[in-house]
């Protein structure tokens, strides 16, 4: 428990700092050698620096003086903005040793004591700032810039509950806290997700007689959102004095983080209507629900922003709208911004082969692969993960293979993803018995994603005896997962096994859980419309819809189109099940789009399951027809439609 705040007023931080009126004639040469020091702590030249303070150490009547604790603190400043412990740990040990006791007690100085502990904390040496921190308590009282200098450097390196002892700690012993002191203790509430510690802080905030600053209000609003109290973050938010852009990114991210798609997009709207300066964080948030919800028109809007911008833009936030391009199928956008980067990271190059991956264009991420070793870039985990995942659905068995064995070559041990990846490939192409082998002989115990893996490709070779053992596991591993007894009831379906199809639904009932409902959605100018399966009831009656559906299915028959009411998995009547898929979320979506998009405009639709056999066919057959381009994007891939034929060549 924290202690509540109920100090005396009276009771003050005492430091060791007192202001001090210096003859000239004994500190001729103090200005000279600061501003020395000044330019080689800029310039980075520490070694010169630290011999410029050894030569010449405080003597007793100028130890107080602003400017002996102001040079000490630049160097260590230095220091700390190059995290070189070494320059650091030399000047520490030189005051330590030090003959002259006036610089040894400089190590008690609370503006040293805190720079010396925020050194050793960026350095990761936790334990070495501990110790100056426990070394400055020897000398009694101690200020609240200590405390805060410890607690952030425990929060620093995670040590979130570490740094709320050590609050709770400092108000026993009777020390203020200020505003610096409650941010960090709010920040490691949010942390820990600790709601509780958190809003007795808050109760102490209130009670606090001295003004709270913006920064504590940032923290307080955002120690709500990570906590998951909605609501009170947006009092929180309501009562702020003023906002400024930190506290609109807090809000934004809250929303995100909350799945709240159209108000995120609304907060940045009036976020720039109030006149507040959007920040690269903004965008980069923003942008990541774009991607989400394959909101390629708000995206570009984005985009927009920041090529108005008159500062240039980061490469996370460059990487942030590659991405969101890739994740709409707008993968040639994507491919325009990677080449006019100046400047890429590992995660840029790593961006683009995945979007490439995903949208099916293996050709491209492979070419693209050998030009990023050519440049020297070395990849990583999540380089190969992409190439495999693209390897595997595309269906290039053998270059898969290569992939997965070269990842050795480059120091990158395959994980338990990069192994479902290559089982994948192996299923998929139909070898179940060597996917098998390798499940059997990894190095690591399979996970839920390896048994899915084969239990998928069981479902596409029609595996019965093999998909029940995978099943088995995969009931053990993820029991809560309803996705693998849909994927084994599909599985008896398909074989006609409706005793196996009922077995499974009753241990859904059973178990408490329920199948998935397909959801489709379009972004329509600055509105996401969803439709869900068999649902949109208004819609699918609308004089508008019937007069469409019509015109598409007379034109449809015309091309070849005909039902497949096979990936109907229920044993009903053939008009039952043709009824059924009609209903489809996608079919819904796409008539929406043609009845209220222009005549030529791509049509771009987000699917929440895997598309299914029936409707990619039809998907086909309405490119075909209305000569419009048509991007579907299920939990496997982009399906671009273009003239009757998807991008995926029927492999998915």
């Amino acid at each position: 428990m924290l202690p509540a705040i109920s100090l005396s007023p009276n009771i003050t931080a005492k430091t060791n700092i007192t202001a001090t009126s210096i003859p000239k004639t004994q500190n001729q040469e103090t200005p000279l050698k600061y501003s020395t020091l000044k330019f080689l702590c800029k310039s980075g030249k520490l070694d010169e620096a630290l011999d410029l303070i050894k030569s010449s150490p405080p003597s007793k009547p100028n130890l107080n003086e602003p400017e002996i604790v102001r040079a000490y603190s630049l160097l260590l400043h230095g220091c700390i903005s190059r995290k070189s412990l070494e320059h650091g740990q030399k000047l520490y040990l030189h005051l330590l040793l030090s003959r002259n006791r006036e610089s040894r007690a400089l190590l008690s100085n609370p503006t040293l004591e805190s720079k010396f502990i925020t050194l050793y904390s960026v350095c990761g040496r936790v334990d070495e700032a501990r110790r100056v921190f426990e070394d400055g308590r020897e000398g009694g009282n101690i200020p609240e810039s200590v405390w805060v200098a410890m607690a952030i450097g425990y929060s620093r390196n995670g040590y979130s509950k570490e740094a709320l002892l050590l609050y709770s700690d400092m108000l026993s012993r009777y020390v203020r806290p200020g505003n610096f002191a409650f941010s960090l203790a709010l920040k490691s509430c949010a942390d820990m997700s600790h709601s509780l510690v958190g809003r007795a802080v808050h109760a102490q905030i209130i009670k606090h007689d001295e003004e709270i600053d913006q920064v504590v209000n940032n923290s307080l609003f955002r120690f709500y959102l990570v906590c998951g109290c909605f609501d009170e973050a947006l009092k929180v938010f309501e009562v702020m004095p003023e906002r400024n852009v930190v506290s609109w990114n807090t809000l934004i991210a809250g929303l995100v983080n909350q799945d709240k798609v159209f108000e995120t997009f609304d907060t940045f709207r009036v976020m720039q209507k109030e006149g507040i300066r959007f920040s690269w964080v903004t965008l980069t948030t923003v942008l990541t629900i774009c991607a989400r919800v394959t909101a390629l028109h708000s995206g570009k809007e984005v985009h927009a922003q920041i090529v108005k911008s008159r500062k240039r833009a980061d490469v996370p936030l460059i990487n942030s709208l590659m991405d969101m391009y890739a994740k709409c199928g707008a993968i040639d956008y994507c491919k325009k911004v990677f080449k006019m980067m100046q400047h890429k990271d590992l995660e840029s190059w790593n961006t683009m082969l995945t979007g490439y991956a995903i949208n099916g264009h293996m050709e491209e991420a492979i070419a693209l692969f050998g030009e990023m070793i050519g440049c020297g870039v070395r990849p990583d985990g999540i380089t190969f993960i992409a190439l495999l995942s693209g390897s595997s659905h595309s269906g290039v068995t053998d270059k898969g293979q290569e992939l997965f064995n070269m990842m050795e070559d480059y120091g990158v041990q395959p994980s338990l993803e990069h192994y479902a990846c290559y089982i994948d490939i192996l299923g998929r192409a139909g070898r179940i018995d060597e996917a098998l082998s390798v499940v059997e002989n990894m190095p690591m115990t399979p996970s839920g994603s390896i048994w899915g893996s084969l239990l998928n490709s069981c479902r596409l070779y029609g595996n019965v005896p093999l998909a029940e053992v995978v099943a088995e596991r995969l009931f053990e591993i993820e029991p809560k997962n309803p996705g693998n007894y849909v994927m084994l009831s599909n599985i008896y379906a398909n074989a006609g096994m409706w005793e196996g199809v009922k077995k499974v639904r009753e241990m859904m009932v059973t178990r408490g859980m329920k199948k998935e409902a397909g959801c489709s959605w379009i972004q329509m100018k600055h509105r996401i419309h969803t439709f869900v399966a068999s649902g949109s009831s208004d819609f699918r009656n609308s004089a508008e819809y019937l007069e469409m559906w019509k015109e598409l299915s007379d034109a449809m028959k015309k091309v070849g189109y005909i039902p497949d009411t096979s990936v109907v998995l229920h044993d009903v009547n053939e008009e039952m099940k043709a009824m059924w898929v009609c209903g489809h979320s996608e079919r819904l979506a796409a008539v929406y789009a043609l009845i209220h998009s222009a005549a030529g405009m791509p049509i771009r639709i987000t699917k929440n399951l895997r598309v299914c056999v029936d409707c990619h066919s039809w998907m086909k057959g309405v490119s075909k027809v209305t000569g419009r381009k048509v991007v579907l994007r299920d939990t496997n891939r982009f399906h671009h439609f273009e003239n009757g034929t998807c991008s995926c060549k029927d492999y998915w």
